[in-house]
């Protein structure tokens, strides 16, 4: 048992006193920003750490034995180093790599962003049981977080809101199930693909297939195209918001076949259009490459195709690639390599093509039809947790017979600016306010992988910022 009167209030420092001020204000403040107030319970802790000491806190510093005085000092700054990651984590900053290229040119592979999470105000953690710094798997494979312990959605006050245009990072909707050796697509794409029994059926191929919470899907980086409240249609692939057409940012690029006259493209000119490596597809060299150029009607020469590429190309590039030499034409892409959009049952949408879509504002209410239901069925049962059944052509939500539907939260249409070669909002649909994770404010490090070494730092990147790439 303690015994509080042996504690000497006289011996405590001046200093002592003002850091354990410092450090029991900050926690109440943080408390007060996250609102949780049992966490008060823990404050007699803090103030044990700098003035009673009555917990022996640092008793490993009193071991006359190196060995164990070193392994104790390392454990110590382990832990803090994880508590310290696991909050601001959490709560302020988070560090994210580009890993593909659909929000080329602004954004670019081997980016690595500074993303915000104050800016739109922290999202309390839903799965708090977690390790810092990994998403949901061990590099080493097995989850990284438990759900022992899941939090309702919540999120805490930003410094400001969603824009029309911003980059924001969030979670994958579609990625509440995985199958794990086959993530991308995403489950749902496999099993329209495949079917839901042959994926069952053949683990080997597969993986196992895996449930993640909200928090702990893949995180995803897309620019904001369609705010709560607004519709969007894509005319002839351009965005129109309410009836307007919508800025185009600088970095905004297609899909387009380029023919040449049997001379190849080279490395040089292809480093002149700012096209990667891994974007520089030759449908010649494709196993279905000869059936596709002889269905887009080109001619052989000397009995064989010239060479066919499949590019993205921004405005300034696909006015430059019509100068080279050896480049006969250039045509758009006439929408063979996509596959169904959001959603699935309505067939006259494309990626070009598409909508008009109301994107949902929270506390609207839209009417309920059999025609309209596939837009909202998964926000409805899956978002906002309702049981949703249709009967004898009648809709049911949570057993009650429904023709109109409240939203709870506000959803978001996210595209990538590489518009031919991403895969967004228009092939998943809509982003709730719930897998918000945050802002991303400035590029600290670009690698380029087509390059090697000291060459492949990206210097004129660095601190480059994000609110500028419109």
């Amino acid at each position: 048992m303690i015994d509080f009167k042996k504690i000497d209030l006289k011996q405590i420092t001046t200093k002592q006193w003002i850091k354990a001020a410092v450090a029991c204000l900050t926690y109440i403040l943080f408390i007060v920003w996250v609102g949780n107030y049992w966490w008060l319970f823990l404050l007699p802790i803090i103030a044990d750490v700098y003035i009673t000491k009555i917990i022996p806190w640092t008793f490993w510093k009193k071991f006359e034995n190196k060995y164990l005085y070193n392994i104790f000092s390392w454990m110590d700054a382990i832990l803090f180093a994880l508590v310290a990651v696991y909050f601001i984590n959490n709560y302020a900053f988070q560090n994210y790599q580009i890993p593909s290229s659909s929000l080329e040119k602004s954004l670019l592979v081997g980016d690595y962003l500074l993303v915000s999470k104050v800016h739109y105000g922290p999202r309390v953690p839903m799965t708090p049981l977690s390790m810092p710094l990994v998403q949901h798997t061990f590099p080493w494979g097995g989850k990284s977080f438990s759900t022992a312990i899941q939090w309702d959605y919540r999120r805490l006050a930003g410094l400001d809101t969603i824009k029309s245009l911003d980059i924001v990072v969030f979670n994958f909707p579609a990625g509440d199930t995985v199958a794990s050796r086959q993530p991308n697509p995403d489950y749902y794409q496999l099993c329209r693909h495949y079917g839901k029994q042959t994926i069952e059926k053949h683990p080997e191929q597969f993986g196992e297939i895996v449930w993640r919470p909200v928090d702990r899907r893949e995180n995803y980086v897309k620019r904001c195209v369609g705010l709560p409240g607004d519709s969007l249609q894509i005319i002839n692939k351009r965005i129109y918001i309410n009836g307007e057409p919508q800025y185009e940012p600088t970095g905004l690029q297609f899909n387009y076949l380029v023919c040449t006259d049997g001379r190849a493209i080279s490395d040089k000119q292809f480093e002149q259009l700012g096209v990667s490596v891994d974007d520089r597809a030759l449908i010649n060299k494709w196993s279905d490459g000869s059936a596709i150029l002889k269905y887009l009607d080109y001619t052989p020469i000397n009995g064989q195709y010239p060479p066919v590429y499949y590019l993205p190309l921004t405005a300034q590039a696909y006015k430059q690639i019509k100068g080279f030499p050896q480049v006969v034409s250039v045509i758009n892409d006439p929408n063979l390599f996509t596959g169904k959009v959001f959603p699935q049952a309505f067939d006259n949408w494309t990626r070009d093509d598409y909508g008009p879509i109301y994107i949902p504002r929270k506390g609207a209410t839209t009417p309920l039809t059999l025609e309209n239901l596939p837009l909202y069925e998964r926000i409805i049962h899956v978002y906002e947790g309702h049981d949703l059944t249709v009967k004898d052509s009648t809709i049911f939500i949570d057993g009650k017979q429904a023709d109109s539907y409240t939203f709870a939260m506000n959803y978001f249409w996210m595209m990538g600016d590489n518009r031919h070669n991403s895969e967004d909002s228009r092939y998943w649909g809509y982003v709730p306010e719930d897998h918000i994770v945050g802002k991303p404010l400035f590029v600290w490090l670009s690698i380029d992988k087509d390059k090697s070494w000291f060459q492949s730092i990206r210097w004129s990147r660095l601190f480059k910022s994000v609110d500028n790439m419109k």
